[in-house]
């Protein structure tokens, strides 16, 4: 059955017989606007391994959050309180979890993050109920840094969107970087020109370039920086060379490495599985984002198989325990719910017509995060 058919047939069983699923999910998500690809990805991933486990248990109620922190906390208000959800997910925009996430585990939700996971959740303000499955912010940047500092560059200009995944992005860079900064700028989230930043990159003497810019924003840069003249090595996370933007930005993104948690050609069964089913369903490569989606999902119907969800102390074992099939691999949780995993080094290729990324390397190997020890759990 495809996702579509089984949409419409959730609808109408649920106009024949109101009774709730054993779970309800509020999955609220960038569905429009310049990250409609994240939010879409995340959908499709989650969904795609609903459909593949059958199951009649679960009930999805998917929003569109339009990259909005204020329409993020209508919905999950709504969500919690008219649609009696127990599970919220899908939210990609780190300012967005901000905004929701300490609202929902407070009034006794469990919130699984597939993608946002700020430093202010992973330390102090860290909850039992609060899952980031997908990474904590800083890791694929402590990523790049590590690979920076091995590559030989010495003087790196950083730059990143100035909210609190940008600000994780830096933080994180800086972290495994060992060289000096030619410069250090953040930018408006949802910038489109960048031709100010190329301009201070140009002459700040910098010999590489970090750049965390996700969605529109990467297209943008990328483009913008090939057009520049501008000669000097790349470096971003899997945020900035994701499928949907390759493809957007084409011939100028070859080459470049990136970092990432995740990518199509990871050697495991599960991943395997799930590459090919996600490309037959939707016709298209996977991104992160999907992946991660996917994994939120298969760790919910672990945790569903093992407890109940009136049990929430039972439940959140359930989760902890993470006993399900990663298409990461080895999959576990530190003590403040944030995965411990490697962080791979991937370089932009092309594959007949499409671009896309290949593993060449290892940049850090079972990371946890930076902000466990400030967590009280």
């Amino acid at each position: 059955m495809t996702i579509r058919n089984l949409l419409a047939s959730a609808a109408l069983a649920v106009l024949a017989m109101p009774a709730a699923a054993d779970v309800k999910v509020g999955m609220i998500t960038t569905l429009s606007g310049g990250g409609a690809g994240l939010g879409i990805d995340t959908r499709d991933g989650f969904m795609l391994a609903i459909d593949q486990a059958g199951r009649d248990d679960v009930e999805v109620v998917i929003e569109d959050d339009q990259r909005k922190p204020d329409v993020a906390v209508q919905l999950a208000d709504r969500m919690i309180q008219s649609d009696k959800v127990d599970v919220l997910t899908g939210i990609v925009w780190s300012n967005l979890a901000m905004a929701v996430v300490p609202s929902a585990t407070a009034q006794g939700k469990v919130y699984l993050s597939t993608n946002a996971a700020p430093a202010q959740l992973a330390g102090r303000g860290c909850n039992p109920s609060y899952f980031a499955v997908s990474y904590q912010n800083d890791n694929l940047h402590e990523g790049a840094g590590a690979y920076a500092t091995n590559e030989g560059f010495e003087n790196t200009f950083i730059m990143a969107p100035n909210y609190p995944a940008g600000k994780d992005s830096l933080n994180g860079f800086k972290r495994f970087y060992e060289g000096e900064l030619a410069g250090e700028i953040y930018t408006q989230l949802g910038q489109t020109d960048y031709a100010a930043e190329i301009a201070q990159i140009r002459a700040s003497g910098a010999d590489s370039v970090f750049f965390f810019l996700p969605g529109g924003m990467g297209i943008s840069f990328l483009k913008q920086y090939a057009d520049s003249g501008v000669d000097l090595p790349l470096v971003g996370p899997a945020f900035s060379f994701d499928q949907g933007i390759l493809q957007a930005v084409g011939e100028a993104a070859m080459g470049v490495k990136n970092t990432s948690t995740w990518s199509k050609d990871l050697d495991n069964e599960a991943n395997a599985a799930f590459v090919e089913a996600f490309e037959a369903e939707y016709d298209r490569l996977p991104s992160i984002y999907a992946a991660q989606g996917y994994d939120t999902a298969n760790l919910l119907l672990s945790a569903m198989d093992a407890a109940d969800i009136s049990d929430a102390e039972a439940f959140r074992a359930a989760l902890k325990a993470a006993d399900f099939a990663s298409v990461r691999g080895d999959f576990e949780f530190a003590a403040n719910n944030h995965p411990v995993q490697d962080v791979y080094v991937r370089e932009v290729i092309k594959e007949g017509d499409i671009f896309t990324n290949k593993i060449v390397g290892t940049a850090i190997e079972d990371r946890s995060n930076a902000y466990v020890d400030d967590c009280s759990m």
